[in-house]
C-alpha cells in the first residue's frame, strides 16, 4: 500500500468540451494519453487520489491543504457554468498530513485558504477521472514558494504516511510547461522551448534528480505553472523502482502540455535523490566556504550563533575578523538552494561599525525577514551569503543613469522608499528593477517619484 502511481497532467480548460467548443480537437493527442491515465486510475481503485495544484491557494512560505469535508466547483469563469464538480475530501488524511508535517518541522496544514471553491488546476484533471471513476475522494494540495527539495520532501513526507497507514492512493501533478511557446498570448521567449525540451526528456526518462537542481532562471523565463507540483510528485515516488515516462507532448496554443505516468514496481534505494542533493550541496557550500571574505564570514558566524545557541556573537570572538572601523550601510542576502531566504539591510548605517551592522542583519535576514519563518539550524549548511556594503547614494535625473548590473537603485516619495540592489539574477531591465522598488515601497507607477542610485561592494 502507500503510493500505487504518480501521473504529470495538464489542466487546460480548453480540453473540457463544453469549454473548449471544438478547439480541444487541437488537443487530441493529450486528451487520449488523459484518458489512459483515467482508465489507469480506475483500474488501480485507489481511496485517494492526491492532486497538487499550482492554482489552488499558494503561499510563499506555507504548503497549503485543502480542509473540509467536500469541495465544489464549476467552470463558469470559462463559460461552461453547467460543468460542475462535488467532490469528497479525504478530511482525516488532511489532518493526518497537517499533524506529520508539524512533527517534521515542515510549514504546511489546512490554516489560511483563500477561497474553498475547486480551482481549474484541480478541476481539469477530476473530468477525466470522473469519466472513468465516479467514487474518488481527494485531497488537495499545493506548491509553495520553498525551494525545490522543500515540495520533493512534502511528497516523500505524505507517501510513508500513507504506507504506515495502510492506505493505497495515487499522486496526480496538475501543471503545464511553458507558457512562453510560438503563438503564446504571453508572448514568447527562446527559454521556453529550451525548458520545455529539458522536461520532456526529465519525464520520460523518469530521472527526477534533475528536476531537485533544475535551472530556475529557465524554468522563470519560460513562464511554466507546474514544475513544482512535478517535484511533489517525485518525491512521493522517492526510493521506488517503478516504470513509465512521457505519454504525450503538445503545445498548439503557445502552452507546453505533457502527460506522463509512473506505476511503483518495487524499492530502489538509489532513488533516493534528495538524500544525494543534499550530500552534493553540502559539499559545494563547504568548498565555497573555505573561500569566503570576512564580511560573509562574520555574517554566517552571527546568524549560526544565534540559531544554535540563542545568543550574539561576542565582540572578542574570534570570528570576528578585523573590517575598516566606520560606520557603513550594508545588506544580508541568505539563499537556499539557489532561492532567497532572506535579506534585510540599511540605507544608512545604525550601528557604530560596520562589523555590528553585518552582526546585525545577518541575524535579523535569517529570523526576521516577514517573508520567510525563520532559519531552523538544519538549514544552516545548506545556506549561501553574499554582504553588500553600500556606498554613498547620488541622485540621478533620467533612467537612462541607471544599469541594473552596475548600479542599484533608491525611490522616493514622502515617506514612502524602496531600495533593490544591483546585478540581482533575473533582473536585466532598468524597467523591471524600477518595477520592483516602486512596488517595495507602495508607489505608483505614475507618481512623481525621485530617483537614487549607488554602487555596492558584493563579498562572497
Amino acid at each position: 500500500m502507500g503510493i500505487e502511481a504518480g501521473f504529470v497532467v495538464p489542466h487546460p480548460p480548453i480540453m473540457v468540451p463544453e469549454v473548449g467548443k471544438g478547439r480541444e480537437k487541437d488537443v487530441q493527442k493529450t486528451m487520449k494519453a488523459y484518458r489512459e491515465v483515467a482508465a489507469e486510475i480506475a483500474k488501480i481503485a485507489p481511496e485517494t487520489v492526491i492532486i497538487s495544484s499550482p492554482h489552488s491557494t499558494v503561499y510563499a512560505d506555507y504548503f497549503h491543504i485543502s480542509p473540509r469535508k467536500h469541495a465544489q466547483g464549476d467552470f463558469r469563469q470559462f463559460g461552461a457554468k453547467g460543468v460542475s464538480f462535488n467532490i469528497p475530501y479525504d478530511h482525516e488524511l488532511a489532518g493526518a498530513i497537517e499533524s506529520v508535517m508539524r512533527t517534521q518541522g515542515v510549514s504546511a496544514g489546512t490554516k489560511g485558504e483563500k477561497d474553498p471553491a475547486l480551482d481549474h488546476g484541480t478541476m481539469v484533471p477530476l473530468y477525466f477521472l470522473l469519466e472513468a471513476s465516479k467514487d474518488l475522494r481527494i485531497i488537495r494540495i499545493s506548491p509553495s514558494g520553498f525551494p525545490f527539495p522543500a515540495h520533493y520532501k512534502v511528497g516523500k513526507i505524505i507517501a510513508r504516511l500513507l504506507e504506515k497507514q495502510g492506505k493505497k492512493a495515487v499522486w496526480v501533478a496538475s501543471g503545464d510547461l511553458s507558457h512562453r511557446l510560438e503563438g503564446s498570448p504571453y508572448g514568447v521567449k527562446e527559454e521556453g522551448k529550451v525548458f520545455d525540451e529539458k522536461i520532456r526528456e526529465i519525464l520520460d526518462n523518469a530521472d527526477f534528480k534533475r528536476l531537485l537542481d533544475f535551472d530556475k532562471g529557465l524554468a522563470k523565463k519560460a513562464g511554466e505553472c507546474g514544475l513544482r507540483s512535478f517535484i511533489m510528485m517525485a518525491g512521493a515516488l522517492d526510493s521506488r523502482s517503478i516504470e513509465g515516462g512521457l505519454l504525450a507532448y503538445e503545445g498548439p496554443f503557445g502552452i507546453g502540455y505533457a502527460v506522463a505516468r509512473y506505476r511503483v514496481k518495487g524499492e530502489d534505494p538509489s532513488r533516493n535523490f534528495d538524500v544525494a542533493l543534499y550530500e552534493e550541496e553540502k559539499a559545494k557550500i563547504q568548498t565555497r566556504r573555505e573561500k569566503e571574505s570576512a564580511p560573509v564570514r562574520l555574517a554566517r558566524a552571527a546568524l549560526e550563533e544565534m540559531v544554535k545557541k540563542n545568543r550574539r556573537l561576542a565582540k572578542a570572538d574570534e570570528r570576528r575578523a578585523p573590517l575598516p572601523n566606520k560606520k557603513k550601510p550594508c545588506f544580508v542576502t541568505l539563499k537556499l538552494f539557489g532561492e532567497l531566504r532572506g535579506c534585510i539591510g540599511t540605507f544608512s548605517a545604525s550601528a557604530a561599525t560596520l562589523d555590528e551592522e553585518i552582526v546585525r542583519n545577518a541575524i535579523a535576514a535569517g529570523l526576521e525577514d516577514s517573508r520567510f519563518p525563520p532559519v531552523r539550524e538544519e538549514e544552516l549548511p545548506y545556506l549561501t551569503y553574499s554582504v553588500d556594503v553600500l556606498e554613498a547614494p547620488e541622485s540621478i535625473t533620467s533612467e537612462e543613469e541607471l544599469d541594473p548590473e552596475r548600479y542599484g537603485v533608491i525611490v522616493k516619495k514622502g515617506q514612502r522608499t524602496g531600495l533593490l540592489l544591483p546585478a540581482i539574477e533575473g533582473i536585466d531591465s532598468v524597467d523591471g528593477q524600477l518595477r520592483i522598488a516602486l512596488s517595495k515601497a507602495g508607489i505608483d507607477e505614475e507618481e512623481d517619484y525621485s530617483i537614487e542610485r549607488f554602487t555596492v561592494t558584493r563579498y562572497r
